[in-house]
């Protein structure tokens, strides 16, 4: 499977997020908008790839530089699929009054609202800015990219690690309305293989609904950045299990997982635990 890898910056102030709208190239092209974007070249850091792709296509100088997320997903390419792995980092600029777009951009733009803009996202912009900004509705789907039609939340709980564990989800449609949320007792289990086993129901239910697009959230980092090819797994009660989960996405035409704060997972959450207190009671 053919893999691309991406840097994305965002640089964020008053006046909203900064955008900046691409050479047209072909005369017959659209027009789109995107965030500051590069690739990675032999013998580069990520980090590096994004400091010099904001100076090169950009002129802009980047005075701090944190790693915000990274996010992958699964999308069509003729008659094969191509894997996407987006590593964003928000930017801090040295100089943010004018920008000086280069060959690849015309113009810039600081927007706050793209809903009410008629700047018009290319896929990678709105993915990005759909999963950490909440800037574009959630019923807008790239044509090609349809990661975004429908958000699973997953979430593991355990008392005492290893002790009485459950699990929860909730999904959200594309309009962001709340279509289903359960949560279930597993038994005895640690904190991590109650995550595991969250993210491992989320997708066993969006194959029984038919899903053939969805983005997973979750706030376990280590569960995330695993099943995104960040961090190697180390634990041998895990491969298993995720090795279950590798075989089951095969099922989606394009699949992301993206990690939140457990303070955006909160539904996810307190269905796990009140399958705990449930069963606890009985």
């Amino acid at each position: 499977m053919k893999q691309r890898i991406r840097v994305v910056g965002l640089i964020k102030n008053e006046e909203g997020v900064l955008v900046f709208k691409r050479s047209r190239g072909r005369s017959d092209a659209p027009v789109f908008w995107e965030l500051p974007t590069g690739k990675i070249k032999f013998g580069e850091q990520p980090e590096e790839a994004m400091v010099r792709s904001l100076t090169e296509y950009t002129g802009l100088n980047a005075s701090q530089i944190k790693l915000k997320d990274v996010i992958t997903f699964l999308a069509p390419e003729g008659s094969s699929q191509l894997s996407n792995l987006y590593i964003i980092y928000e930017l801090g600029i040295s100089n943010p009054v004018k920008p000086t777009p280069q060959d690849r951009y015309t113009a810039y733009k600081f927007v706050k609202d793209f809903t009410a803009s008629s700047v018009r996202l290319n896929e990678t912009s709105m993915s990005v800015l759909e999963i950490e900004e909440g800037k574009v509705t959630p019923g807008r789907i790239s044509p090609r990219d349809t990661a975004n039609s429908v958000i699973i939340s997953v979430d593991g709980a355990s008392r005492g690690n290893p002790g009485p564990s459950g699990i929860g989800y909730c999904i959200h449609d594309n309009n962001g309305k709340i279509t289903e949320r359960r949560g279930e007792f597993i038994g005895f289990a640690t904190s991590r293989m109650a995550e595991y086993y969250a993210m491992r129901k989320g997708i066993e239910r969006a194959i029984e609904l038919g899903y053939k697009s969805v983005r997973f959230i979750s706030d376990s980092l280590m569960v995330v950045n695993q099943l995104n090819g960040i961090f190697h797994i180390k634990n041998q009660d895990i491969i298993p299990v995720y090795k279950d989960i590798q075989k089951k996405i095969e099922n989606f035409d394009a699949v992301s997982f993206t990690h939140v704060p457990r303070s955006k997972n909160m539904i996810a959450d307190s269905e796990a635990n009140a399958a705990i207190d449930e069963t606890l009671r009985k």
